[in-house]
């Protein structure tokens, strides 16, 4: 029995799993959620769990870590906990083959082996076996990965494209920028402020700055609210979840404001396949996969997705899949750690 060490931590929660491996399966045996502000540091939190869920004479092979910022030269630095953490002083401690990932670029590890419980597909296609693979998800921010394969394995490539110019297609999105430029008190428009939830929130309050519908008298406090309240405030609305319930239930300034928002997304999504030429396949994740699944199989994502002028029928040929577990950083972590006790 080979076990493998999981994890994904984030700045509020840290997900730790062990997995077994068996053939070209992947089983979770064992799985905590910590709070990771009640840890001085990553090590501990390791130590503790290993030494609650490995019986006598167990051992784990390898592990991997994804860690929800940039990784360089295997070590990160956890903003919102104020943690340092290195990858061989984790290994050390724990005796371990262990590695750090950025926790985005980990999903790339994991796409490869997703059953049909995991992913949905959105577009269907031809995939080339051997193509590049790309991933982009809308969540808090945006965020954007690609896998290039080779000898049989699979590289994992972080990307920062979420943070590239937005650049506005029609004359909603032009005028949108503008607002959002003077209300942000930006001069520069990152994609991600309008391709994530926090973006469609803004695209909301944007159609009620315009002049909004009788919608306007359900949404108008807390939109008020969301705008004037920090994030940290729990008495902050979830104005994005609150659109998407109005959009679906036919609200239409809502129904707008996320019309836009997905033909945005779509063509974000384009752009990566496109940049990346993922023949491959195009996965789309991130907090919001689960909750707008319909709209990504709507024509206002896929319409837009495919609008790539003389790569138009690349894009529209390529095999599209909604990312919908909500355990896959874990499960990709582990795949990721089974490469590398391969490996050892």
């Amino acid at each position: 029995m080979t076990l493998l060490l999981a994890g994904d931590l984030g700045g509020t929660k840290t997900l730790l799993a062990l997995y077994e491996a068996s053939g070209n399966q992947l089983t979770c045996v064992a799985r905590e959620r910590f709070i990771s502000a009640e840890w001085p540091n990553l090590g501990p939190m390791l130590k503790k769990f290993l030494s609650d869920q490995l019986q006598s004479g167990m051992s784990v092979e390898a592990g991997c870590v994804a860690v929800a910022g940039p990784v360089r030269n295997g070590k990160a630095v956890i903003t919102n906990l104020d943690w340092n953490i290195d990858e061989k002083e984790l290994a050390s401690s724990c005796g371990q083959k262990l590695e750090l990932v950025n926790d985005f670029a980990v999903l790339v590890y994991g796409l490869p082996h997703l059953s049909s419980e995991q992913e949905v597909l959105i577009q269907a296609g031809t995939p080339d076996p051997a193509g590049p693979i790309a991933i982009i998800g809308a969540g808090t921010g945006l965020g954007m990965a690609r896998g290039i394969k080779f000898q049989g394995g699979l590289l994992s490539l972080p990307s920062e494209g979420g943070h590239r110019e937005f650049a506005p297609r029609n004359a909603d999105e032009l005028l949108l920028v503008g607002w959002l430029r003077k209300e942000l008190k930006l001069e520069r428009l990152s994609v991600e402020r309008i391709v994530s939830g926090t973006g469609l929130g803004l695209i909301y309050l944007w159609l009620e700055h315009c002049g909004g519908a009788e919608e306007q008298y359900f949404l108008s406090d807390a939109a008020k609210a969301w705008k004037e309240l920090p994030p940290s405030d729990p008495g902050r609305p979830d104005l994005p979840a609150l659109v998407a319930t109005h959009a679906a239930n036919g609200g239409p300034l809502a129904s707008k404001a996320q019309e836009i928002w997905l033909g945005a997304y779509g063509s974000a999504a384009g752009d990566l396949a496109v940049h990346e030429m993922a023949s491959g396949g195009l996965w789309v994740g991130g907090g919001t996969a689960n909750k707008q699944l319909q709209g990504l199989q709507s024509e206002a994502f896929l319409g837009s997705m495919a609008k790539k002028g003389r790569f138009s029928e690349f894009v529209s040929n390529l095999p599209v899949k909604a990312l919908v577990d909500s355990d896959a950083g874990l499960f990709s972590a582990a795949c990721r750690a089974r490469v590398l006790a391969e490996c050892r």
